[in-house]
């Protein structure tokens, strides 16, 4: 059953996903509110019993939802990661047609469009053996845009931590 992806069809696949991240956001609000309980906090008391300053059961269902939810936003990652990796296949495919190579006998990168936005930070310091010095960040770069944060709604460095957070909990 090997179908054509189109952009449609992503744009569904990625729809899914946010309604996922959506549904496991509002069910960490569900373990916030039940005293910060979170994932792996304790529901028993020092004495072994139910803690009753909570309602263990709504945790219990948000703690299995949110897992469950986690699985299916995984499964639905590897999906879209799939399909957009078809789809550019196709359209490469499809470019590639009319492109002539070069004098070695290469074709020539083709030039995306240019990143609309200004920086909105720059970067500073990089530590040896950080995931920003795995990454190939240099001293003087400049950020343009972050996860789903980029000049237009950036405030402070608090917005950075919201995004990784929420990357780290979805993950």
């Amino acid at each position: 059953m090997n179908k054509q992806v189109t952009k449609e069809s992503v744009r569904q696949l990625i729809s899914k996903k946010d309604a996922i991240e959506a549904d496991i956001k509002e069910l960490q609000d569900v373990l916030h509110s039940q005293k910060n309980v979170g994932l792996d906090g304790s529901l028993v008391d020092s004495e072994g019993f139910p803690r009753n300053d909570i309602d263990v059961y709504a945790v219990r269902n948000a703690r299995n939802r949110i897992i469950c939810l986690q699985n299916d936003h995984k499964d639905l990652m590897n999906e879209i990661e799939r399909a957009i990796h078809e789809l550019h296949a196709v359209e490469r495919q499809r470019s590639g047609e009319g492109q002539q190579g070069n004098e070695s006998g290469s074709r020539e990168p083709r030039r995306s469009a240019t990143v609309c936005g200004s920086p909105f930070a720059r970067i500073e310091l990089v530590t040896p053996g950080s995931p920003a010095k795995d990454a190939g960040l240099q001293v003087g770069d400049l950020i343009l845009e972050f996860g789903s944060m980029n000049s237009s709604n950036f405030s402070s460095l608090q917005n950075v931590a919201d995004v990784v957070q929420h990357s780290l909990s979805v993950s």
